[in-house]
């Protein structure tokens, strides 16, 4: 019986610039305009016709992982597909990295991939395609996967309406933060990723939406000690070591 794989999916930023040739067109007689995410929900259809058309053209299907370095030995023995696609996430147009893997990866494994999946879009893959021209109702549509201020990739088990490949767990897995990288960012993606390893990504969603919403960084680390188990958190069920005798009789 063939093992079965996982799958995680990475939530990216996309923007494009749209040549307008049709002046009655929405963006009505500039020559030239920026769209985000929110814009190119209405070409996604032509969007993903030219990525299939880039991936028939690609050996492997435009399977991107066996690109990766030789050195990052890990990612090579685990990650088996990486493929670029797109998807209407919270309502908007995102690029999605359709990863397929072995085996859950390390901390350290994820950062490199993340990184790797960056780079494609940047100056590998994402590069071509970007000079691809997109044939639409309005114009000539140029899509980039890359932004020069890109935040931090949201990394879903199951696309919405999809049942994630990783089982739920209940129990918080546990974070340290001193001694620790303080840049936010940098600790909300730790947290994210230790969720999603204990199989929770629906709380990993919830935990990233809600501290880029608190716009303050003591709100954000309290929100992320709700999530994982940190110095902050408030102690769960049998993690408080029992008193001794000596305690005891000092009470």
């Amino acid at each position: 019986m063939e093992k079965e794989t996982l799958k995680a999916y990475v939530i990216t930023d996309l923007t494009a610039e749209l040549a307008v040739e049709n002046m009655d067109s929405e963006y009505g007689e500039d020559d030239y305009a920026e769209l985000d995410g929110h814009d190119l929900t209405d070409y996604e259809p032509s969007i993903r016709e030219c990525i299939e058309k880039e991936k028939e053209s690609l050996d492997d299907g435009g399977n991107l992982a066996p690109y990766i370095d030789e050195s990052l030995l890990g990612l090579r023995e685990n990650v088996l597909r990486i493929e670029p696609d797109v998807v209407v996430y919270e309502g908007k147009l995102c690029g999605c990295a359709i990863v397929e893997l072995k085996q859950e990866l390390s901390e350290r494994d994820w950062n490199s991939l993340l990184d790797y999946i960056s780079g494609q879009y940047s100056d590998g893959w994402g590069e071509g395609f970007e000079q691809r021209d997109i044939s639409v109702a309005d114009g000539i549509l140029n899509v980039h996967f890359w932004q020069p201020d890109q935040r931090y990739p949201i990394v879903l088990d199951a696309l919405p309406g999809q049942a994630p490949t990783v089982p739920q767990q209940a129990q918080k897995p546990k974070m340290r933060l001193i001694g620790q990288d303080g840049n936010i960012f940098s600790i909300l993606g730790r947290a994210s990723r230790l969720l999603r390893q204990n199989g929770q990504g629906k709380q990993a969603e919830e935990m990233f939406r809600r501290v880029q919403e608190s716009g303050d960084y003591y709100k954000a680390l309290n929100i992320i000690s709700e999530y994982v188990q940190t110095e902050l958190s408030a102690p769960e069920k049998g993690d408080t070591a029992p008193r001794t005798q000596k305690d005891r009789q000092e009470r």
